[in-house]
């Protein structure tokens, strides 16, 4: 007997009917509270979805480096990264978007869904300026479905005690694990690749 779940109902079967509040609380738009998340967000992680399939990416910057724009349309400056513009390229094929903003220290979290275009307006992109340094581009995000997402998972991560976290020693360098996955003959040291980071941030 296979145990592959494979249609709604087999999955309703398994869980539990949603709670009514939990419906209730999609938004059309940005209310005060979802701004006011924004304002609050150094990091948010970007889903994506195009011909290869679905991607996820984070975009990170000071707190509040995402605009809203008006309770409508969020602005998200897009800084030089590794120029493989998997996420970008999945927004021309299909501009369906979701977002997940993060505040340090809160649970919970905020979910955005919309339609993303590409704007290099220079106007726009004077709004993410980082010390002195424009965005290349900026995603712009109409706003389709917001909501405010419980803290269960963060939670059970434990994701902002410090007392949780690892000694970076218990992971090569990016530059080392690379250098592994395609047979390098050489890898940049977790001292080298953090010296870059910082000449290359913006």
């Amino acid at each position: 007997m296979s145990t592959i779940i494979e249609d709604k109902d087999a999955l309703r079967r398994v869980y539990k009917a949603p709670q009514p509040r939990s419906l209730a609380k999609e938004l059309k738009r940005l209310d005060r509270h979802c701004r006011r998340f924004v304002e609050l967000s150094p990091l948010l992680v970007l889903a994506t979805s195009g011909p290869g399939g679905g991607d996820v990416s984070p975009r990170g910057g000071p707190a509040g480096f995402v605009r809203a724009l008006d309770d409508e349309t969020l602005a998200i400056p897009d800084f030089p990264g590794n120029n493989r513009l998997d996420s970008l390229e999945n927004i021309l094929e299909d501009g369906r978007v979701g977002l997940l903003f993060f505040v340090p220290g809160m649970d919970e979290t905020l979910r955005v869904n919309g339609r993303a275009t590409i704007d290099i307006d220079p106007e726009l992109r004077a709004l993410g300026t980082v010390d002195g340094k424009l965005p290349i581009a900026v995603i712009r995000v109409a706003v389709e479905q917001a909501y405010l997402h419980c803290g269960k998972a963060l939670m059970r991560s434990a994701l902002w005690d410090p007392t949780m976290h690892i000694d970076r020693a218990a992971l090569p360098s990016l530059g080392e694990m690379i250098r592994d996955q395609v047979n390098w003959a050489t890898a940049e040291t977790q001292e080298e690749m953090l010296v870059r980071y910082k000449e290359t941030l913006y």
